[in-house]
């Protein structure tokens, strides 16, 4: 019997998903399948959640190097732009517990198998350029209102912005900037991942879908953003390990909410069938790195 651990989406299609409307009692139920999912399955998801601390500790190590100070809240407020497309191999655990599947943490990256490969990536690295401009803008924002931009204390930053007029108006402008890149984010891949990793739908098709969930569930899918929101500012204390919980909460919750929002696709699947890997010789090598030997063993 072929396996069908591995999630194959059928054949592209033009149709687009139909799209429910969905209220807050779906977000909290969303939620509840999350909780549940992250402790069913801890170890695979914090495994796949020591990215998130271990980038935290180095950005908070990196700011008392005095040489990143102005922007450790970008960077630490950049994760909701990319967390959709960290979180990735969650919505894969979490599909798979759903069919009652194996929920090992290395089906986290059986996404490889899919052909929605490429289009998740091409996704994910508008994102990551998204978040590089974002970046970029802060950047740009703190130097138009600190004349000097030279390496600071974080104690000495934090005063700085507090209690001066020019740090106020940074709070004001870069908190209004970033909502904008927040918003830009949230609208590209609310349900773009899940519905990619579900169906071979190509990511035009997955932004559209994912804008058509926000114009019909505007109210339900900003308390959505909201809850994101709070949910990575409480998981950023302390010193970001919170995230280790957070994120795979989230992660989870948001593959329940793409089955809320989005009609689920009725057509039969192909079964996987992995490539035979053959035999291979040392006398192969490096040949062997390029592909699989076409040798058979001699009776």
């Amino acid at each position: 019997m072929a396996q069908a651990d591995v999630i194959l989406p059928v054949e592209p299609t033009r149709e687009l998903p139909v799209v429910r409307s969905i209220g807050p009692a779906d977000l909290k139920d969303a939620l509840a399948k999350g909780i549940e999912d992250f402790r069913a399955m801890p170890t695979h998801v914090i495994f796949l959640s020591l990215i998130y601390p271990i980038a935290g500790i180095a950005i908070g190590r990196a700011s008392f190097g005095y040489d990143i100070v102005p922007l450790l809240y970008p960077l630490a407020a950049g994760f909701a732009l990319i967390g959709p497309f960290a979180a990735i191999g969650l919505y894969e655990l979490s599909r798979r517990r759903e069919l009652g599947l194996d929920t090992s943490w290395r089906h986290a990256f059986d996404i490889v198998h899919s052909p929605s490969l490429w289009p998740i990536s091409a996704l994910g690295a508008l994102l990551l350029m998204i978040f590089g401009i974002w970046l970029g803008v802060a950047n740009a924002i703190y130097a138009a209102n600190f004349d000097e931009y030279e390496p600071i204390a974080l104690a000495t930053f934090i005063d700085r912005v507090l209690t001066t007029p020019e740090g106020h108006n940074l709070i004001l402008i870069g908190n209004a900037v970033g909502l904008l890149f927040a918003v830009v984010a949230f609208s590209l891949s609310v349900v773009s991942f899940p519905l990619l990793l579900d169906r071979n739908v190509g990511v035009a098709v997955a932004i559209i879908t994912s804008v058509r969930a926000i114009l019909k569930n505007p109210l339900t899918m900003a308390l959505w953003g909201l809850i994101v929101a709070v949910g990575l500012a409480i998981g950023s204390l302390p010193f970001f390990l919170g995230l280790a919980v957070v994120m795979p909460v989230l992660g989870h919750a948001t593959w329940h909410l793409y089955r809320k929002t989005v009609e689920p696709d009725l057509h039969p699947r192909p079964p996987y069938q992995p490539r035979p890997k053959g035999v291979r010789y040392a006398a192969d090598f490096p040949v062997a790195l390029f592909g699989a030997s076409s040798r058979k063993k001699s009776s």
